[in-house]
Protein backbone atom coordinates (compact mmCIF):
# COMPACT_ATOMS: atom_id res chain seq x y z
CA UNK A 1 0.00 0.00 0.00
CA UNK A 2 1.23 3.80 -0.76
CA UNK A 3 2.46 5.07 2.41
CA UNK A 4 0.97 9.32 2.50
CA UNK A 5 4.43 10.48 3.66
CA UNK A 6 1.78 13.94 5.30
CA UNK A 7 2.01 11.72 8.54
CA UNK A 8 5.57 11.88 8.66
CA UNK A 9 7.54 14.17 11.07
CA UNK A 10 11.28 14.57 10.03
CA UNK A 11 12.39 12.14 12.34
CA UNK A 12 10.06 9.12 10.94
CA UNK A 13 10.62 10.82 7.52
CA UNK A 14 14.51 10.22 8.36
CA UNK A 15 13.76 6.48 9.73
CA UNK A 16 11.62 5.89 6.13
CA UNK A 17 14.67 6.75 4.08
CA UNK A 18 17.20 4.92 5.76
CA UNK A 19 14.78 2.09 6.03
CA UNK A 20 15.20 2.18 1.80
CA UNK A 21 18.95 3.03 2.11
CA UNK A 22 18.77 7.13 1.62
CA UNK A 23 20.87 9.33 3.29
CA UNK A 24 19.11 10.75 6.33
CA UNK A 25 19.05 14.46 4.54
CA UNK A 26 16.59 13.53 2.46
CA UNK A 27 14.05 14.00 4.80
CA UNK A 28 14.94 17.84 5.59
CA UNK A 29 14.75 18.41 1.45
CA UNK A 30 11.13 16.72 1.32
CA UNK A 31 10.09 18.22 4.17
CA UNK A 32 11.15 21.69 2.73
CA UNK A 33 9.18 20.81 -0.84
CA UNK A 34 5.62 19.12 1.06
CA UNK A 35 5.56 22.07 3.82
CA UNK A 36 7.38 25.15 2.84
CA UNK A 37 6.65 25.14 -1.08
CA UNK A 38 3.12 23.28 -0.99
CA UNK A 39 4.78 20.72 -3.65
CA UNK A 40 3.00 17.32 -4.45
CA UNK A 41 4.41 16.07 -7.44
CA UNK A 42 7.49 14.24 -6.97
CA UNK A 43 9.09 15.28 -10.67
CA UNK A 44 9.31 18.96 -9.13
CA UNK A 45 11.47 18.24 -6.38
CA UNK A 46 14.27 19.12 -8.90
CA UNK A 47 17.37 18.91 -6.10
CA UNK A 48 16.13 14.92 -5.61
CA UNK A 49 18.01 12.41 -7.82
CA UNK A 50 15.44 10.99 -10.50
CA UNK A 51 15.75 7.29 -9.17
CA UNK A 52 14.77 8.71 -5.73
CA UNK A 53 12.06 10.71 -7.15
CA UNK A 54 10.23 7.43 -9.35
CA UNK A 55 10.39 5.19 -6.60
CA UNK A 56 9.08 7.55 -4.03
CA UNK A 57 6.58 8.55 -6.72
CA UNK A 58 5.86 4.55 -7.15
CA UNK A 59 5.81 3.37 -3.52
CA UNK A 60 4.49 6.83 -1.54
CA UNK A 61 2.26 9.59 -2.18
CA UNK A 62 1.71 13.27 -0.30
CA UNK A 63 -2.19 13.18 0.16
CA UNK A 64 -3.64 16.55 2.02
CA UNK A 65 -6.99 16.46 2.72
CA UNK A 66 -9.50 17.85 -0.07
CA UNK A 67 -11.85 21.01 0.72
CA UNK A 68 -15.75 20.51 0.33
CA UNK A 69 -16.90 24.17 0.98
CA UNK A 70 -14.43 27.36 1.92
CA UNK A 71 -16.87 30.55 3.32
CA UNK A 72 -15.36 33.39 3.83
CA UNK A 73 -17.32 35.76 6.62
CA UNK A 74 -17.81 39.54 6.21
CA UNK A 75 -15.43 39.93 9.01
CA UNK A 76 -12.33 38.08 6.69
CA UNK A 77 -12.15 35.19 8.66
CA UNK A 78 -12.63 31.80 6.28
CA UNK A 79 -14.13 28.67 7.47
CA UNK A 80 -12.70 25.34 5.06
CA UNK A 81 -15.22 22.20 5.41
CA UNK A 82 -12.76 19.38 4.82
CA UNK A 83 -13.62 15.84 3.85
CA UNK A 84 -12.68 13.12 5.75
CA UNK A 85 -14.25 10.16 4.12
CA UNK A 86 -17.62 8.41 4.67
CA UNK A 87 -19.93 11.08 4.87
CA UNK A 88 -17.79 12.67 7.73
CA UNK A 89 -16.47 16.12 7.35
CA UNK A 90 -14.14 18.71 9.41
CA UNK A 91 -13.75 22.36 9.99
CA UNK A 92 -11.36 24.86 10.01
CA UNK A 93 -10.92 28.61 10.48
CA UNK A 94 -8.45 31.04 9.95
CA UNK A 95 -9.00 34.66 11.65
CA UNK A 96 -7.20 37.67 10.34
CA UNK A 97 -6.29 40.32 12.66
CA UNK A 98 -3.76 43.14 12.20
CA UNK A 99 -0.57 41.82 13.44
CA UNK A 100 -1.19 37.75 13.12
CA UNK A 101 -3.21 35.52 11.68
CA UNK A 102 -4.72 32.86 13.33
CA UNK A 103 -5.90 29.16 11.83
CA UNK A 104 -8.42 27.16 14.47
CA UNK A 105 -7.42 23.23 13.43
CA UNK A 106 -9.06 20.30 14.32
CA UNK A 107 -8.40 17.11 15.62
CA UNK A 108 -11.26 14.44 15.26
CA UNK A 109 -14.41 14.26 13.60
CA UNK A 110 -16.91 15.29 16.49
CA UNK A 111 -15.64 14.89 20.05
CA UNK A 112 -16.67 12.44 22.62
CA UNK A 113 -16.52 14.96 25.34
CA UNK A 114 -19.99 16.05 25.71
CA UNK A 115 -19.93 19.59 27.00
CA UNK A 116 -22.93 20.73 26.89
CA UNK A 117 -22.67 24.28 25.65
CA UNK A 118 -20.34 22.99 22.31
CA UNK A 119 -21.75 22.29 18.91
CA UNK A 120 -19.56 19.60 18.31
CA UNK A 121 -19.81 17.67 21.14
CA UNK A 122 -23.86 18.06 20.59
CA UNK A 123 -23.11 15.35 17.01
CA UNK A 124 -21.12 12.74 18.82
CA UNK A 125 -17.95 11.13 17.38
CA UNK A 126 -16.59 8.46 14.47
CA UNK A 127 -13.09 8.84 15.00
CA UNK A 128 -9.49 10.96 15.39
CA UNK A 129 -7.92 12.23 12.28
CA UNK A 130 -4.68 10.97 11.55
CA UNK A 131 -1.59 13.25 11.19
CA UNK A 132 -1.85 13.84 7.47
CA UNK A 133 -5.43 15.48 8.10
CA UNK A 134 -4.18 17.55 11.16
CA UNK A 135 -1.30 19.03 9.26
CA UNK A 136 -2.97 18.94 6.35
CA UNK A 137 -5.21 21.34 7.45
CA UNK A 138 -2.33 23.96 7.90
CA UNK A 139 -1.03 22.80 4.63
CA UNK A 140 -4.61 23.46 2.84
CA UNK A 141 -4.66 26.81 4.70
CA UNK A 142 -1.49 27.58 3.72
CA UNK A 143 -1.88 26.64 -0.14
CA UNK A 144 -5.70 28.75 -0.54
CA UNK A 145 -4.16 31.85 1.37
CA UNK A 146 -0.87 32.03 -0.72
CA UNK A 147 -3.26 32.07 -3.67
CA UNK A 148 -5.08 34.84 -2.45
CA UNK A 149 -2.12 36.66 -1.93
CA UNK A 150 -1.19 36.35 -5.66
CA UNK A 151 -3.87 37.40 -6.77
CA UNK A 152 -3.58 40.65 -4.68
CA UNK A 153 -6.81 39.44 -2.49
CA UNK A 154 -4.20 39.42 0.65
CA UNK A 155 -1.29 41.22 1.51
CA UNK A 156 1.89 39.61 0.94
CA UNK A 157 3.50 37.79 3.68
CA UNK A 158 5.88 35.61 3.96
CA UNK A 159 3.85 33.92 7.35
CA UNK A 160 0.34 34.55 6.38
CA UNK A 161 -0.57 31.94 9.59
CA UNK A 162 1.43 33.17 12.54
CA UNK A 163 -0.26 31.35 14.90
CA UNK A 164 -1.79 27.79 15.23
CA UNK A 165 -4.72 26.75 18.06
CA UNK A 166 -5.88 23.14 18.56
CA UNK A 167 -8.98 24.22 19.36
CA UNK A 168 -11.12 23.12 16.46
CA UNK A 169 -13.53 20.08 16.52
CA UNK A 170 -12.56 17.70 18.79
CA UNK A 171 -10.06 17.35 22.54
CA UNK A 172 -6.55 17.13 21.15
CA UNK A 173 -5.47 15.36 23.74
CA UNK A 174 -7.79 12.55 22.86
CA UNK A 175 -5.97 12.16 19.55
CA UNK A 176 -2.24 12.48 21.33
CA UNK A 177 0.20 10.35 19.19
CA UNK A 178 -1.49 11.85 16.15
CA UNK A 179 -1.69 15.31 17.50
CA UNK A 180 2.08 15.15 18.72
CA UNK A 181 3.64 14.40 15.41
CA UNK A 182 1.44 16.99 14.05
CA UNK A 183 2.65 19.89 16.54
CA UNK A 184 6.57 18.87 15.61
CA UNK A 185 5.74 19.45 11.87
CA UNK A 186 4.75 22.73 12.84
CA UNK A 187 7.33 23.07 14.76
CA UNK A 188 9.98 22.00 12.93
CA UNK A 189 12.42 24.42 11.12
CA UNK A 190 12.28 22.36 7.67
CA UNK A 191 8.64 22.54 7.99
CA UNK A 192 7.06 25.84 9.15
CA UNK A 193 8.94 26.72 11.63
CA UNK A 194 6.42 27.73 13.87
CA UNK A 195 7.69 29.49 17.75
CA UNK A 196 6.45 26.96 20.55
CA UNK A 197 4.68 29.96 21.54
CA UNK A 198 2.97 30.25 18.86
CA UNK A 199 1.14 26.69 19.10
CA UNK A 200 -1.61 26.50 21.33
CA UNK A 201 -3.36 23.19 22.47
CA UNK A 202 -6.73 23.44 24.17
CA UNK A 203 -7.79 20.79 25.91
CA UNK A 204 -10.66 20.06 28.82
CA UNK A 205 -8.63 18.81 30.97
CA UNK A 206 -7.21 15.82 30.30
CA UNK A 207 -4.22 15.67 33.68
CA UNK A 208 -2.18 12.26 32.79
CA UNK A 209 -2.19 13.81 28.73
CA UNK A 210 -1.28 17.00 30.25
CA UNK A 211 1.55 15.82 31.73
CA UNK A 212 2.44 13.83 28.74
CA UNK A 213 2.42 16.70 26.36
CA UNK A 214 4.93 18.51 28.95
CA UNK A 215 7.40 16.41 28.91
CA UNK A 216 7.14 15.37 25.11
CA UNK A 217 5.96 18.90 23.13
CA UNK A 218 5.77 21.73 25.35
CA UNK A 219 3.62 24.51 24.02
CA UNK A 220 1.58 27.15 25.10
CA UNK A 221 -1.84 25.33 26.85
CA UNK A 222 -5.39 26.65 26.74
CA UNK A 223 -7.35 25.09 29.66
CA UNK A 224 -10.98 24.95 28.78
CA UNK A 225 -12.26 25.68 32.19
CA UNK A 226 -16.15 27.26 31.86
CA UNK A 227 -17.06 26.72 35.69
CA UNK A 228 -15.86 27.59 38.85
CA UNK A 229 -16.70 24.18 41.15
CA UNK A 230 -17.31 20.66 40.58
CA UNK A 231 -20.36 20.70 40.75
CA UNK A 232 -21.30 23.12 38.00
CA UNK A 233 -18.71 21.81 35.86
CA UNK A 234 -19.72 17.89 36.75
CA UNK A 235 -22.52 19.33 34.93
CA UNK A 236 -21.49 21.41 31.81
CA UNK A 237 -17.75 19.72 30.92
CA UNK A 238 -18.66 16.08 32.07
CA UNK A 239 -14.87 15.02 32.10
CA UNK A 240 -14.61 16.98 35.42
CA UNK A 241 -15.78 14.01 37.04
CA UNK A 242 -13.10 12.42 36.18
CA UNK A 243 -10.24 15.22 36.61
CA UNK A 244 -11.82 17.11 38.97
CA UNK A 245 -10.59 20.77 39.28
CA UNK A 246 -8.22 20.21 42.13
CA UNK A 247 -6.29 17.67 40.08
CA UNK A 248 -6.38 19.48 36.92
CA UNK A 249 -5.19 22.87 39.02
CA UNK A 250 -1.79 20.90 40.00
CA UNK A 251 -1.55 19.31 36.63
CA UNK A 252 -1.27 23.36 35.47
CA UNK A 253 1.42 24.54 38.11
CA UNK A 254 3.10 21.01 36.33
CA UNK A 255 2.65 21.93 32.30
CA UNK A 256 4.00 25.41 33.61
CA UNK A 257 7.57 24.03 34.23
CA UNK A 258 8.32 23.27 31.27
CA UNK A 259 5.85 25.75 29.46
CA UNK A 260 7.42 28.11 26.93
CA UNK A 261 4.73 30.62 28.70
CA UNK A 262 4.45 32.00 31.81
CA UNK A 263 1.10 31.21 32.20
CA UNK A 264 -1.93 28.78 31.08
CA UNK A 265 -5.03 30.53 29.61
CA UNK A 266 -8.20 29.39 31.39
CA UNK A 267 -10.98 29.87 28.79
CA UNK A 268 -14.65 30.19 30.18
CA UNK A 269 -17.31 30.35 28.12
CA UNK A 270 -20.34 33.27 29.64
CA UNK A 271 -23.49 31.34 29.87
CA UNK A 272 -26.39 33.81 30.95
CA UNK A 273 -27.67 32.53 34.25
CA UNK A 274 -25.57 29.42 34.75
CA UNK A 275 -22.05 30.34 35.26
CA UNK A 276 -21.32 33.82 34.85
CA UNK A 277 -22.53 35.66 38.26
CA UNK A 278 -20.09 37.57 40.45
CA UNK A 279 -20.63 34.83 43.19
CA UNK A 280 -19.02 32.55 40.03
CA UNK A 281 -16.47 35.01 39.38
CA UNK A 282 -15.35 35.11 43.00
CA UNK A 283 -15.11 31.27 43.16
CA UNK A 284 -12.86 31.26 40.09
CA UNK A 285 -10.13 33.51 41.76
CA UNK A 286 -10.00 30.79 44.79
CA UNK A 287 -9.13 28.24 42.61
CA UNK A 288 -6.76 29.45 40.67
CA UNK A 289 -4.75 31.40 42.90
CA UNK A 290 -1.63 29.27 42.89
CA UNK A 291 -1.69 28.92 39.04
CA UNK A 292 -0.19 31.69 37.09
CA UNK A 293 -2.93 32.49 34.82
CA UNK A 294 -5.05 34.47 32.11
CA UNK A 295 -8.21 34.70 31.50
CA UNK A 296 -10.62 34.61 27.67
CA UNK A 297 -13.70 35.15 28.18
CA UNK A 298 -16.04 33.90 25.34
CA UNK A 299 -19.41 35.09 25.09
CA UNK A 300 -21.93 31.85 24.19
CA UNK A 301 -21.93 31.55 20.24
CA UNK A 302 -25.89 29.99 20.06
CA UNK A 303 -26.49 27.30 18.08
CA UNK A 304 -30.00 25.26 17.04
CA UNK A 305 -31.57 24.06 20.42
CA UNK A 306 -28.15 24.47 22.61
CA UNK A 307 -30.27 25.39 25.81
CA UNK A 308 -28.32 28.02 26.53
CA UNK A 309 -28.27 31.79 26.61
CA UNK A 310 -25.21 34.76 25.95
CA UNK A 311 -24.37 36.00 29.19
CA UNK A 312 -24.80 40.04 28.54
CA UNK A 313 -22.33 42.78 28.48
CA UNK A 314 -23.14 44.07 31.43
CA UNK A 315 -22.81 40.47 33.47
CA UNK A 316 -19.70 40.16 31.18
CA UNK A 317 -17.96 43.32 32.15
CA UNK A 318 -18.89 42.98 35.99
CA UNK A 319 -17.61 39.30 35.94
CA UNK A 320 -14.26 40.92 33.88
CA UNK A 321 -13.52 43.93 36.38
CA UNK A 322 -14.10 41.48 39.48
CA UNK A 323 -11.03 38.95 37.44
CA UNK A 324 -9.13 42.42 36.64
CA UNK A 325 -9.16 43.61 40.14
CA UNK A 326 -7.44 41.04 41.68
CA UNK A 327 -4.27 41.63 39.08
CA UNK A 328 -5.28 39.27 36.31
CA UNK A 329 -4.85 39.62 32.53
CA UNK A 330 -8.28 39.41 30.92
CA UNK A 331 -9.88 39.59 27.47
CA UNK A 332 -13.09 39.18 26.14
CA UNK A 333 -13.20 37.20 22.91
CA UNK A 334 -14.54 39.10 19.97
CA UNK A 335 -17.21 37.09 17.95
CA UNK A 336 -15.41 36.15 14.55
CA UNK A 337 -17.54 34.14 11.75
CA UNK A 338 -20.50 34.37 13.72
CA UNK A 339 -22.08 34.43 10.10
CA UNK A 340 -20.72 31.64 9.00
CA UNK A 341 -20.79 29.50 12.15
CA UNK A 342 -17.10 29.69 12.40
CA UNK A 343 -17.12 31.04 16.04
CA UNK A 344 -15.72 29.64 19.36
CA UNK A 345 -18.61 26.75 20.33
CA UNK A 346 -20.32 26.73 16.62
CA UNK A 347 -17.82 23.79 14.47
CA UNK A 348 -19.85 20.98 13.51
CA UNK A 349 -18.05 19.93 10.38
CA UNK A 350 -20.54 16.38 9.22
CA UNK A 351 -20.32 13.18 11.67
CA UNK A 352 -21.61 10.09 11.26
CA UNK A 353 -21.92 9.97 15.35
CA UNK A 354 -20.53 6.26 16.34
CA UNK A 355 -21.63 7.22 19.67
CA UNK A 356 -25.13 7.15 18.75
CA UNK A 357 -25.52 11.01 20.53
CA UNK A 358 -27.74 12.43 18.66
CA UNK A 359 -30.45 9.46 18.41
CA UNK A 360 -30.22 9.22 22.18
CA UNK A 361 -31.06 12.66 22.90
CA UNK A 362 -34.13 12.76 20.29
CA UNK A 363 -35.41 9.56 21.63
CA UNK A 364 -35.49 11.53 25.12
CA UNK A 365 -37.00 14.35 23.78
CA UNK A 366 -39.23 12.56 22.18
CA UNK A 367 -39.93 10.82 25.55
CA UNK A 368 -40.46 13.65 27.53
CA UNK A 369 -43.01 14.92 24.87
CA UNK A 370 -45.15 12.10 25.19
CA UNK A 371 -44.80 12.00 29.06
CA UNK A 372 -45.93 15.66 28.93
CA UNK A 373 -49.39 15.31 26.35
CA UNK A 374 -49.93 12.12 28.83
CA UNK A 375 -50.14 14.35 31.45
CA UNK A 376 -51.89 17.17 29.87
CA UNK A 377 -54.65 14.80 29.13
Amino acid sequence: MSVNLLNFDKQQLTDYFESIGEKPFRAKQLMRWMHQFGVLDFEQMTDIAKPLREKLARETNITPPTVQIEQISNDGTRKWLIDTGAGNGIETVFIPEDARGTLCISSQVGCALECTFCSTGRQGFNRNLNVSEIIGQLWLANQSLRQDADYGLLAKDDRIISNVVMMGMGEPLANYTNVVTALHIMLDDTAYGLSRRRVTVSTSGMVPAMDKLRDDCPVALAVSLHAPNDALRDEIVPINKKYPIARLMEACQRYLEKAPRDFVTFEYVMLDGINDSLTHAKQLLEIVKDVPCKFNLIPFNPFPDSGYGTSTPDNIRRFRDVLMQAGHVVTTRKTRGDDIDAACGQLAGKVQDKTKRTEQRLAGQRLTHKIHLENAA
